[in-house]
Parts: structure tokens; sequence; C-alpha cells
């Protein structure tokens, strides 16, 4: 019996000479300042040893950790344990604002969240992104803001550089990379409005006359 063939390696059916834009192997490999790198590593190891593992009503205790780091955070803020923040020293949470379970804080730039605002559980807010049209794909870092009274809703992406604006909905698993108007809902992907949180045509909303 002859021994099995080796499986064909992926390349194989490229050419040869095949263009190639992107060269990854020319890319900055340290694109950060060296502190960035230092205070990344001993807030991993806080994160890991104090700030996930503590109770899960412990968030003035996790506030605590988070403006030890230089996160600008109102006490009455609520920020779960399994919540992940790259750089806590890029970030500011108003009052009574909340950040759920397994969110990931990715803010390669300063990410402002407002008053009274709930961010749900698996939303993913990302400060980064690469410039596709240089070869070397340099990282691109860019602020995002969320206004007051904002919700985003469970597994939703917010992408770099965006804004949302006061009391606006983003619904569940949308995906929005443009500025969100105020007091709008938004959902799909790309997100799309699909309503006023607010509408005035609504009589339900008005008091009713005796």
């Amino acid at each position: 019996m002859k021994p099995s063939a080796i499986p064909d390696s992926p390349d194989a059916d490229m050419p040869k000479n095949a263009p190639i834009f992107q060269r990854l192997d020319q890319g900055e490999r340290f694109p950060y300042p060296f502190r960035f790198y230092v205070l990344r590593a001993v807030w991993q190891c806080v994160w890991l040893l104090l700030f996930r593992p503590s109770p899960s009503r412990a968030c003035r205790w996790r506030a605590f950790l988070l403006r030890c780091f230089g996160a600008n955070v109102a006490t009455s803020a609520k920020v779960r344990g399994t919540a992940r923040i790259i750089h806590p020293w890029l970030l500011t949470v108003g009052e009574h604002s909340s950040i759920g379970d397994r969110v990931r804080v990715y803010n390669l730039r300063e990410l402002i969240i407002g008053r009274q605002t709930s961010i749900s559980q698996d939303v993913h807010l990302c400060g980064g992104t690469h410039d596709h049209r240089d070869p070397t794909l340099p990282l691109i870092r860019s602020p995002i803001t969320i206004g007051s009274g904002v919700w985003i809703c469970a597994d939703a992406f917010v992408g770099p550089g965006v804004t949302v604006g006061d009391n606006a909905v983003i619904g569940a698993r949308a995906v929005v990379v443009k500025d969100v108007a105020p007091a709008t809902i938004v959902a799909g992907n790309p997100a799309r409005k699909i309503g006023d949180r607010f509408p005035d045509s609504d009589n339900s909303l008005q008091p009713r006359s005796r």
C-alpha cells in the first residue's frame, strides 16, 4: 500500500509571482510609547488578580482600581469585573453609567461615556483600525464619544472615531461605523436609523386629559 500523499500547500495553486499589496513584514513593531507597554503589563496583572475576581457588586472597588490607573470614572458608575479595558488612563465614565459583562473597551485613544448610559453585555467599543491604503497597515488610533442617556444593546460594535449622541439607542448586534444622531434608534449591519426614541406622533407618550 502506498503512503497517503502529503496535502498540497495552501499556496500551491497561487501564481508564484502574484502581486501582493500588503507587506506585513515591514509593519511597525512597537506603535506605542514604551511606558504604555509597562503600564499595560501592570494593569493586566491588576485586572487578573484584583479586578476580575472581585464580587459582582464591588463596583466602587473596581472604579477605584481604574482611577488608580488614571481613569476618570464616577463613583456611582458600575463596571462589571469581566469587562476588558485596554487603557484605563484613556477612559472617562460619567455618573450612574454602566459597562456590562464581557464588554471590550479597546480604547487606543480617549473613550468618553456620558451620564446615565448603559453599555450592555458583549459590546465591543473599538478605537483602533489600520490604514488599508498603506502596504504596512499602520495602526490608526481614534477616539470614541458616547453621550448621556445612551443604551448600547448586547453584542453591538462601535467603531473608531464614532460619536453617539445623547439618548440614542443602538440595537443588539448592530455595527456602528458612522456617527449616531441624538435620540435616534439604529440597528443592523451596517447600522441604519430605524426610528426616533421620542417620536412626536406617538400619542401614548402624551399625557391624557381628563
